[in-house]
């Protein structure tokens, strides 16, 4: 079942503010979830510059998130809701037809497993990559760096994205046979690794060719990350 296959009006919604950064791989997650949904005009972005470290200063993190990441979803009533898994799974289950998160117990139990995987494997493992063993951010926002845990952490990534070859050479998708946030997961650590030159193995044949066909996906194609 799809948010186009019930009688649900987006516009019946209070309109939620998002913390966020257009290009960032995490707040790209969150963009993705929101077009899959088609909850985009029920949605007021707020830029915050992560090169000025925007997200660090003593009043974000005291008054918005406490770990200091971005996105963060903010609702009417001044709820802060942060981490992209968490923020997913309340614009999945809005509109009472959960398609990113799963309806049943097996599929919640193998999504929120592979969008994990995705995570721990791929996504944070080339966020430390970045933040260590790169120029990251910049000097005003990293203020420690360990390099050899930074490349520590690049081989990692590079043996999660051996890993997810060999998933999507079974599946169609990465939790199974439909579209959900685990995919969702995987592509915001493929937009990672590009942003640090990390390119994916030419003999990962199977995730290529999937994120060829999840770049063409209208949710994704739409993203600030792929423009």
């Amino acid at each position: 079942m799809t948010s186009s296959t019930i009688n649900f009006d987006v516009t019946a919604l209070p309109i939620m503010t998002i913390y966020d950064f257009p290009k960032g791989p995490y707040p790209t997650r969150v963009r993705i979830a929101l077009a899959e949904k088609n909850l985009q005009s029920r949605v007021e972005f707020v830029m915050v510059d992560l090169y000025e470290g925007e997200h660090k200063r003593p009043e974000f993190i005291a008054e918005k998130n406490y770990s200091g990441t971005l996105p963060v979803l903010e609702l009417n009533d001044g709820t802060c809701i942060a981490e992209c898994t968490a923020i997913t799974e309340y614009l999945d289950t809005l509109d009472d037809a959960p398609t990113l998160t799963g309806r049943t117990p097996l599929e919640k139990g193998v999504i929120h497993m592979m969008s994990k995987r995705a995570e721990q494997e791929l996504l944070d493992a080339i966020s430390v990559y970045f933040h260590h063993a790169t120029p990251g951010l910049g000097p005003k926002v990293e203020l420690y760096q360990n390099s050899e845990w930074g490349f520590r952490q690049r081989d990692k990534a590079l043996r999660g994205m051996r890993y997810f070859n060999g998933v999507l050479k079974k599946q169609p998708f990465v939790a199974g046979d439909a579209f959900s946030m685990a995919d969702i997961t995987l592509i915001g650590g493929l937009v990672f690794a590009s942003i640090v030159e990390l390119p994916v193995p030419a003999e990962c044949e199977a995730l290529l060719a999937w994120y060829a066909r999840m770049r063409e996906r209208p949710s994704v194609r739409s993203q600030p990350a792929f423009t």
